[in-house]
């Protein structure tokens, strides 16, 4: 049981009454397979809004005003005790989007074991046996329920699905029509199935980001801009008498807007249809340095650095600022570039496997043994996807083993890439071994297929970036840029003001504010970021990590010299 399963349980046992719970709720803790009941999580919310509320009572040692503080406290309990009831449909919503990203891989899987053998039943078998994640295992159960039927086990499956990819029911029927349809017609029914997996996929990514434009419009505007470019009133609020203290910019900076950003961000996370997330890199890989955790030393080295020169150079006030976003910054830099090169590697490996597949297939076709054509594609296809043919090629030559062995087995050219779609290839390589020249038409195929899926990954991608790379440069330059300049002008202003009047008493220092609009800038890198990211990509950590880091990195140096320079130019 991991430290939070411990948690929720330990809360739980505190709220001994009855308790009731939703349909969601139950079907969310299913879909995740978690080892909680719907009622241990109920009471677990319930004791964690009271323990927030506990914990908030030292707010009336603050200067708030006392009224405010019961609103306050009532309203962050509440809001912990939504948040840990719902955050179970959330992960499963967010889980659901990113498995249905692998529909068409998985219906490409079937289509093309199909082209090979016509049975439905080893068609969704090896689609489900060569895959991984929710939508596969999913597809294994409705199998094993069919007994026997395995027709009806794959409609099922489609069934359930369907209210969320509502392409997958016609692309199942006729996968399944497929089976009894004569020889001149099997061939365009499948293609007809694949293609109506690939049409409705691009139309529900193009209706969600068109979607999205208003509302992520209206987060950059009201959640970014208008709050930054406020900052320069703040002295007007002097001039007319009104006394300014810093807790109510905490409260709305460092608070209500942080947790406004990241219900939006939940919002429209749990709308996106489908998700294309990059290969899980796991934690035995080679690539991944055993002892990661000592990385973090690099992050307080950075950190202790930037503190130091801050406090020399610039700004001194922002000097907490500044080691904690660059300390933070390239923490997350140097956890998680080892993963991201794994990635990349995969990625290199993945790009010429089209070409490959499409040598392999037609010397198939042509009644070449796989094996040699295989070794044909490890001369022609450049890179590391040729490199990959190469290994696998030689392990054939040196051990005498099969070709799922070559690629897949213990000394195979796969055994370190972790790539769900080198992997499939490599299965119907080994499928093509066996059964020969019939086979090299599918194989052909799968290279037309991964060709079209590829095309659609790069266009939905590039259909986001053009609705969320806005959000991405504002935390990074354009939102420390306006926070460092309003944060000066306000300071220059106070000066001004004071010079004339007496109003030091009712005027907030510049110091105070330029701490609580930093910490509010660190906050835009680790929400904007993420959310750009994960309607790209879905939740993946080490992107996600890695680009955040990369962010604070950018935009603390931003922001502090930003300060500095306007203050310095303008004075």
């Amino acid at each position: 049981m991991g430290r939070l399963d411990a948690l929720v349980v330990a809360l739980a046992r505190w709220y001994p009454y009855p308790v009731t719970y939703g349909d969601d709720l139950a079907d969310a803790l299913s879909f995740l397979e978690s080892p909680h009941s719907p009622e241990t999580v109920v009471r677990a919310g319930y004791v964690a809004g009271v323990v927030t509320a506990c914990v908030l009572l030292a707010l009336f040692l603050t200067p708030l005003r006392t009224f405010a503080v019961p609103v306050v406290i009532l309203a962050a309990a509440l809001s912990v005790v939504h948040g840990v009831h719902t955050a179970p449909a959330v992960r499963a919503a967010i889980a659901r989007t990113e498995a249905l990203g692998g529909t068409p891989s998985l219906i490409g899987r079937a289509v093309l074991r199909m082209q090979i053998q016509p049975s439905v039943e080893s068609a969704v078998r090896f689609a489900a046996d060569t895959g991984r994640g929710p939508l596969s295992v999913s597809l294994s159960r409705h199998v094993a329920r069919a007994s026997g039927h395995p027709r009806s086990g794959l409609l099922t499956f489609a069934e359930e699905w369907t209210t969320r990819f509502p392409a997958l029911r016609r692309s199942a029927y006729l996968l399944a029509t497929a089976q009894d349809a004569p020889d001149g017609e099997r061939g365009r029914t499948l293609d007809r199935a694949l293609t109506a997996i690939l049409t409705g996929t691009r139309e529900q990514m193009a209706e969600f980001t068109s979607a999205i434009r208003g509302p992520t419009t209206a987060l950059y505007a009201f959640g970014v801009l208008l709050p930054l470019a406020l900052v320069a009133l703040v002295p007007a609020a002097a001039i007319v008498g009104y006394a300014v203290t810093i807790w109510p910019f905490v409260a709305v900076y460092n608070l209500l807007l942080p947790v406004g950003l990241l219900a939006a961000s939940v919002w429209l996370l749990t709308r996106r249809p489908v998700a294309f997330p990059p290969p899980t890199v796991p934690p035995d890989h080679p690539g991944v340095p055993d002892r990661l955790w000592l990385r973090v030393t690099w992050g307080v080295a950075a950190g202790t650095v930037a503190f130091v020169a801050t406090s020399l150079f610039g700004p001194s006030y922002l000097a907490p600022i500044a080691g904690l976003g660059v300390g933070g910054g390239v923490t997350l830099l140097a956890l998680f570039h080892p993963i991201l090169a794994v990635r990349n590697h995969v990625r290199d490996v993945e790009a010429h496997l089209v070409d490959a597949l499409y040598l392999v297939g037609r010397q198939v076709s042509d009644g070449h043994a796989v094996e040699s054509a295989v070794a044909l594609a490890a001369d022609r296809v450049p890179a590391e996807t040729g490199d990959v043919f190469e290994r696998a090629a030689g392990v054939q030559h040196r051990l005498q083993v099969s070709v799922e062995e070559s690629f897949l087995g213990e000394y195979g050219a796969l055994r370190a890439i972790p790539s769900p779609r080198a992997r499939s290839m490599a299965r119907l390589l080994a499928i093509a071994a066996e059964e020969g020249r019939p086979a090299g038409r599918a194989v052909v195929a799968m290279a037309d297929h991964l060709e079209e899926l590829q095309e659609l990954e790069r266009e939905t991608r590039r259909q986001l970036a053009a609705v969320t790379g806005t959000l991405e440069n504002t935390a990074s330059f354009f939102g420390p840029l306006v926070a460092g300049s309003t944060v000066a002008l306000a300071g220059l202003m106070a000066e001004h003001v004071l010079e004339g009047d007496d109003l030091a008493e009712s005027m907030l220092a510049v110091e105070d504010l330029g701490v609580v609009i930093g910490v509010y800038v660190l906050t835009l890198c680790l929400v904007l970021t993420p959310l750009s990211l994960a309607l790209r990509h879905g939740l993946d950590r080490a992107l996600i990590g890695y680009y955040a880091g990369r962010s604070l990195v950018i935009a603390t140096p931003v922001y502090v010299a930003t300060v500095w320079l306007v203050g310095t130019v303008i004075h």
